[in-house]
């Protein structure tokens, strides 16, 4: 037996031994190896967020529904330093953040089908722009003068059409969707001063047909785009009495929707006038329907630069004085248009292809 004291004696050495052993062990793995040491800590590598343009602020912006048609026509778009570029992305550079494009049914043209549609859709989501689709429930042009049904509807009673435009604008909003792009808003129906896919849908005869088929698109809208905001167009916005009319019969016939757009297509003469009696229009829809108001077309002569600028300052001015600030925005109709692209002289460009003063209104 040791004794309490060499017992400690000899701990004490056990223990010194050890811990040189370990401490050499640490330093030097043989006498053939490289010094072993710690590894460096990793430096996470911070990805700085994607920024998506919030869905909020006042609406600058641009029907450029003929983009693709005039660029594979070579036209080209250039800013006012001569400086070529694209359409979209100048037009944001003028101080634009909203796009607007039209959809067709079965053009005669792939242009404004829905691949086109979304193709440009794409494009202006690309560039951090808002988006608005407007559905004209036709295969050419629908406005106040024509409301004609695509032809593979032509057949059709209501509950035919009501399925119809709940399809289409199912299978547009879709593939957008699929290509990732969310519209802010979804126009069912284009100038419907009188309704549309006339006869069976004319508001002058049959106000419930066409209340059946703006709900229609509603409710398909929603279904794919819940948060998106529906908005139903008439032209004239400085016509109160034409608004009171035709959204008293949508009331009276529960029609479902968010927002009352407007068209703007004043002259050098009375643009002053359209103007103060819009803002009217305006505070009037607020007030009776308790609905948003968005001017979703508006254009002047583009040689009359000075005065459609002070018309576009003015109207953004008073459209922003709306009631509740339910005043959404402005929307210029195809500005990019220029040297009487398929006959309209209402664009904004000058004839060597670059923006007109009258864009100024928007920065």
């Amino acid at each position: 037996m040791f004794s309490g004291h060499y017992f400690k004696i000899i701990m004490i050495g056990f223990l010194y031994s050890l811990l040189l052993s370990i401490t050499m062990l640490s330093c030097t793995k043989n006498n053939n190896s490289a010094a072993f040491t710690l590894p460096t800590p990793i430096t996470p590598v911070v990805v700085p967020p994607v920024v998506i343009p919030t869905a909020t602020g006042f609406a600058k912006g641009a029907d450029v529904s003929w983009l693709t048609e005039m660029e594979a026509s070579g036209v080209k778009f250039y800013n006012s330093n001569g400086v070529q570029k694209e359409g979209m992305e100048l037009l944001k550079s003028l101080g634009m953040n909203s796009i607007r494009l039209r959809v067709w049914v079965n053009p005669s043209s792939s242009y404004n089908a829905s691949a086109d549609v979304v193709a440009k859709a794409v494009r202006a989501k690309n560039l951090g722009l808002r988006i608005m689709i407007d559905f004209h429930y036709s295969d050419t042009w629908a406005d106040p003068g024509h409301q004609t049904a695509p032809a593979a509807w032509a057949s059709q009673d209501v509950n035919g059409l009501k399925t119809s435009v709940a399809s289409h604008t199912t299978a547009v909003l879709n593939a957008l969707k699929d290509n990732g792009v969310t519209p802010e808003w979804v126009q069912i129906g284009n100038e419907t001063n009188d309704g549309m896919l006339w006869p069976l849908g004319k508001a002058s005869t049959n106000m419930a047909n066409f209340t059946a088929l703006i709900n229609a698109g509603y409710d398909a809208s929603k279904a794919v785009f819940p948060t998106a905001k529906v908005i139903v167009h008439v032209s004239n916005g400085f016509n109160n009495a034409l608004f009171r009319w035709l959204f008293d019969g949508l009331k009276n016939n529960s029609a479902k929707y968010d927002v009352i757009g407007m068209s703007l297509y004043p002259t050098a003469s009375n643009w002053a006038t359209y103007n103060s009696q819009c803002l009217v229009n305006m505070n009037d829809m607020v007030a009776r329907y308790s609905k948003e108001v968005m001017i979703v077309e508006v254009g002047m002569p583009w040689d009359g630069a000075a005065d459609c600028k002070a018309f576009l300052n003015d109207l953004i001015a008073k459209t922003k004085t709306v009631t509740s600030g339910k005043g959404l925005g402005v929307l210029y109709w195809e500005p990019q248009a220029y040297n009487s692209w398929q006959g309209y002289t209402l664009g904004a460009f000058d004839n060597s292809g670059k923006p007109t003063i009258a864009l100024d209104a928007f920065q």
